[in-house]
């Protein structure tokens, strides 16, 4: 049986990087599947469970602006936190972000509203006792106290998400309405991983999924879509 459930986000500001614009953050026209999968994992998440989001509904239209942010110039080198994980008495993963800070203009979107609704499936990693109605009597009851595991947000940590569970019988907000080609956009990342000789998983690679999304009467339809890798 697969168990089926409907939000809705909203908040003041996203920004939903475009990762061929590098320096200067433009966001996407709409939230990203895998920025909307990243919503309900911070809100409830299991490695014995996997979201899949089915459709996104826009509500409110689409409007930009364009602010300024302090960012952290520099990053981790990818391969650091294996060493200090290795070898925890020299390892260091410190960066001092109060002296490596630069300030770049982003294009943000204002005032989002968005209808997600997704299902879950099981994964490789669910035990003898994991079950879908365990996990989704769970999800539900996370989402009516307003539990999460961290603060969901829109895209980056200073624009948090307000999300709501829409029932049954509860009003389900209307999309825009609006017909957009969306152009080429990101879907999610497929990881790479694999085992150390102590039986740690790492992440080794991974490679990013597109698609072409197409907006209808204010509507992107994922359940068909063709991922291109």
């Amino acid at each position: 049986m697969a168990y089926g459930f409907t939000v809705e986000i909203k908040g003041n500001y996203a920004l939903f990087c475009r990762p061929e614009l590098k320096v200067e953050r433009v966001s996407y026209d709409i939230i990203t599947p895998s920025a909307a999968r990243g919503i309900m994992e911070a809100i409830f998440w299991k490695p014995a469970i996997r979201y899949i989001i089915d459709q996104i509904a826009v509500c409110s239209p689409i409007q930009f602006d364009a602010i300024r942010r302090n960012e952290v110039n520099s990053k981790i080198p990818y391969k650091q936190p294996q060493t200090a994980a290795k070898d925890l008495a020299n390892g260091s993963l410190y960066l001092a972000a109060g002296s490596d800070r630069t300030q770049r203009a982003a294009r943000v979107l204002r005032n989002v509203q968005y209808v997600v609704n997704f299902h879950f499936e099981m994964t490789e990693k669910a035990g003898y006792s994991d079950n879908e109605g365990k996990f989704a009597d769970m999800i539900r009851r996370y989402l009516l106290q307003g539990k999460n595991f961290h603060n969901p947000y829109l895209g980056v940590r200073e624009f948090p998400a307000q999300v709501r569970l829409i029932e049954e019988n509860d009003p389900v907000p209307e999309a825009i309405g609006e017909d957009r080609e969306l152009g080429l956009m990101l879907y999610d990342i497929d990881y790479i991983k694999e085992n150390d000789k102590n039986g740690f998983e790492w992440v080794t690679d991974f490679r990013p999924m597109f698609f072409w999304a197409n907006m209808k009467k204010g509507i992107v339809n994922l359940r068909d879509v063709e991922v291109l890798r």
